[in-house]
């Protein structure tokens, strides 16, 4: 339920719990009116259309005019901004996703992050993520011990990770910083991604924040370089 004096301002409170609703198919085709959404959450119409607003540039709803706002049935297989699970990005490409957990547990944080994420421990998490069997990335993602601990207690050979973080320890992921670079593969990932020793990959770097701004993932991914392609799109601004 949305509350006034949560420091969260109330349009990410309304938009979290709209998405929560189509994740969970309590909103089917489409969400409720504004009108019904301004009851429901006691809110003013400006906040229900800032946090629609929100969740239609995300690519989660889309407007039709005069007929209301609707759930998008086909998400865009374009990187736009939007925070999705690698199991997610991996349906929207019409693949079936499948996990394989290569290690996990307390680590010592390596001295070149410790200046980036200012921990000496963290949780770590390695899996390798496949699409329809085929390998598709090697993913390995730094939690604050506490966090990593309570993940551990959960499914995380097969989880999304994300999910179990928003829905089971009520962690409101609120966006990421991210870097994309060429890399060449160490050779025990190498092994992983079924590649040779010298090849390079699609490297991704990903700092994901909570709604009060404190660092919750530190995330690193090579992509397979035949298997996947980041795609953006972009428009001009007009001045």
């Amino acid at each position: 339920m949305i509350d006034p004096n949560d420091p969260v301002p109330l349009h990410i409170q309304v938009r979290y719990s709209i998405e929560k609703k189509i994740k969970k198919g309590i909103f089917k085709e489409k969400i409720p009116s504004e009108r019904e959404l301004m009851e429901t959450y006691n809110v003013s119409r400006s906040t229900v259309r800032e946090a629609i607003s929100q969740l239609v540039i995300d690519g989660l709803l889309e407007k039709k005019h005069g007929k209301g706002t609707f759930i998008a049935e086909q998400p865009p297989h374009y990187w736009q901004g939007n925070l999705i699970s690698t199991t997610e990005m991996i349906e929207r490409m019409g693949e079936k996703p499948s996990t394989q957990l290569v290690a996990h547990g307390v680590v010592e944080v390596p001295e070149a992050l410790r200046e980036l994420i200012d921990w000496k421990q963290a949780y770590l998490i390695k899996r390798v993520r496949f699409a329809s069997e085929v390998p598709l990335a090697v993913e390995t993602q730094y939690y604050p011990v506490a966090i990593g601990l309570a993940l551990a207690e959960m499914d995380i050979k097969q989880g999304t990770l994300y999910d179990l973080l928003e829905n089971e320890l009520d962690i409101r992921l609120f966006g990421a910083d991210e870097t994309i670079t060429s890399r060449r593969i160490i050779r025990e990932d190498a092994v992983l991604l079924q590649l040779a020793e010298d090849s390079h990959t699609l490297h991704l770097e990903r700092l994901v924040y909570d709604d009060m701004g404190e660092i919750v993932e530190y995330y690193l991914a090579d992509y397979h370089p035949d298997k996947y392609a980041f795609h953006f799109k972009s428009e001009r601004s007009r001045k």
